[in-house]
């Protein structure tokens, strides 16, 4: 079967790693049809927008996209392409697993946990405003509609993968209304999941204890704004963004990237670390039922990683992307 999957280059070192994940998954053995779509900085001055409409056409089209890390503007200008893209296209659930890898230096070991974020309200709907000159006011929105459906993924997700523990992560002792809708949400559907363990933790507490004890914790589920920033406490667990996968994931489409930035001090160096964005590739895999080449390239990895020969400088080697890219694909 050939899968046919929208490839996003990106900004920064967008090209470079996106172009080692591309010759892993391809090494794989897959058959991919990658249809090749620009967005990002490069294609505002000549559409005016960093997002086209032919990308959101290509990803309706094929249902799956790989995407490399595209630069927002900081306080003006274009709102984030990926905000745009998971509301567009519904991508109402993003996955974030957090595990130790070999060779990765952290102070945790024996981390395996995911982060649920739901994807589409809260703060990130973008409902703000000013009032008059000196005040601003942004609208937190939380529907029960998108709390139980995000719910439901979280708790289908420990079902299937056989996890044993899902928390809720919430502050609804202030935010009465709104994190108390979304807490009430949750605990309807964890009433139909008795096989799971349900806990509930405060954002604040939640941080607190992943530093003091993370390997106490399986699948975390959070409003949006909460699971932006946990992810990434998450992601510093096991050895920061550079080894960090992520998933959006809708009832039609998902979109697969590499979370941390464009990084443009790096562009066109060849030293960008492509482990990230090659992790979020075997998601993409798993996604479309190539469990059996999802699993090579982790064991690929992990060779690559125990060696720690031919790894990038930030993971402590002297490889390029590319050279790192082939080491993983000689293990393959």
């Amino acid at each position: 079967m050939v899968h046919k999957v929208t490839l996003i280059p990106g900004d920064g070192i967008g090209p470079e790693i996106t172009e080692a994940a591309r010759r892993v998954i391809d090494a794989s053995g897959v058959k991919i049809s990658w249809e090749t779509v620009e967005a990002g900085a490069a294609v505002i001055a000549q559409h005016g927008t960093p997002l086209p409409d032919y990308v959101l056409e290509s990803i309706r089209r094929n249902k799956v996209a790989l995407k490399g890390p595209i630069t927002t503007p900081v306080g003006k200008g274009f709102r984030s392409v990926n905000v745009t893209l998971r509301q567009e296209l519904d991508l109402y659930a993003n996955l974030r697993p957090a595990r130790t890898l070999p060779g990765i230096n952290s102070r945790y070991q024996g981390i395996d946990l995911i982060v649920v974020r739901e994807n589409t309200e809260d703060l990130y709907a973008g409902v703000e405003h000013r009032v008059g000159r000196d005040a601003a006011e942004s609208i937190k929105i939380i529907t029960r509609e998108a709390s139980e459906r995000i719910a439901r993924f979280a708790f289908d997700l420990a079902q299937k993968q056989g996890r044993r523990k899902v928390t809720a992560v919430h502050k609804a002792n202030i935010m009465k209304l709104s994190d108390g809708l979304f807490l009430d949400s949750v605990r309807s559907v964890a009433e139909i999941y008795s096989g799971i363990t349900y806990e509930e933790m405060i954002v604040d507490a939640m941080c607190m204890k992943l530093v003091q004890e993370p390997e106490q914790y399986d699948v975390l589920v959070l409003p949006n704004l909460y699971g932006d920033i946990v992810s990434d406490l998450c992601a510093g667990l096991v050895g920061g963004l550079g080894v960090a996968p992520g998933a959006n994931i809708g009832l039609e489409c998902a979109v697969f990237e590499a979370v941390h930035g464009s990084a443009p001090q790096l562009a066109g160096l060849n030293q960008a670390n492509p482990l990230a964005i090659i992790l979020s590739g075997v998601m993409m895999l798993r996604h479309l039922g190539e469990y059996t080449a999802a699993g090579r390239i982790e064991e690929a990895v992990t060779k690559v990683l125990q060696e720690g020969q031919y790894v990038t400088p930030d993971l402590g080697g002297t490889a390029t992307t590319g050279g790192m890219a082939e080491a993983i694909i000689d293990k393959l």
